[in-house]
């Protein structure tokens, strides 16, 4: 699996454990969807491969580690920032110098140089959201981990938001958390359910991402996954 990141093991935090068998590859260039019951130890595979772990006790391996971006559910801006100045928040953080032209860039690939002045308490959630996609790829990190990052978006948002970030994150190695179905249907060049007693893969559907929500296949995949999640809860 030339290329592959893959982190396999058991975890657990103090005594109680949070997963065992865990046997996850994302290949190269591909979007992973992962899906699951709450509690079953999705943030935590996610906080061990961006390296922000330090309470979990991880009996196991993580190979061919990677610079990784993380963008979460919640967008984290800094609201005494602007959305430039929080687009370059990581350089600031590094003590790097921050590039306000490749910034500005980063903007107008989301559509949002116009708004670059604007503090976030002045832009709707899907603005947010749309910096918060502008800061992750400031970031340039091959794997992108993404926790369910448009569940708290109306739904035509959240589909444009798919489709913005499906785009843009062309080329990168992608793993979504999420538990919306209908979204790893989409999206998910491989999808795969995470029970108690290891991972399910599923098939599917045909056809490059983000695929069109109203396709049978898609549609098809989405009972799929609905009939395995409640089976596992």
């Amino acid at each position: 699996m030339n290329g592959s990141l893959r982190i396999s093991g058991a975890a657990a935090i103090g005594e109680v454990p949070v997963f065992s068998h865990l046997d996850l590859v994302l290949e190269p260039e591909k979007w992973t969807c992962l899906l699951g019951a709450s509690g079953v130890g999705k943030s935590t595979v996610l906080k061990l491969l961006a390296g922000i772990a330090q309470e979990i006790d991880f009996a196991g391996q993580i190979s061919n580690p990677s610079r990784v971006a993380l963008m979460a559910q919640q967008d984290l801006l800094l609201p005494w920032l602007s959305a430039m100045d929080n687009v370059m928040i990581g350089a600031r953080l590094r003590g790097d110098k921050p590039d306000a032209s490749r910034a500005m860039d980063m903007l107008q690939q989301v559509g949002l140089a116009h708004h670059a002045k604007k503090k976030p308490g002045g832009l709707s959630g899907g603005q947010r959201q749309r910096v918060a996609l502008a800061r992750t790829l400031m970031e340039d990190c091959p794997t992108v981990l993404l926790d369910e990052p448009f569940s708290a978006l109306d739904a035509l948002t959240r589909m444009q938001m798919q489709d913005l970030t499906a785009k843009l994150l062309t080329g990168r190695t992608v793993l979504l958390v999420t538990h919306d179905p209908a979204e790893a249907a989409r999206l998910g060049q491989y999808i795969k359910i995470m029970t108690p007693t290891g991972l399910i893969d599923l098939t599917e559907p045909s056809g490059t991402i983000p695929r069109p929500v109203d396709s049978a296949d898609v549609l098809e995949t989405q009972a799929r996954l609905f009939r395995q999640l409640r089976s596992h809860q």
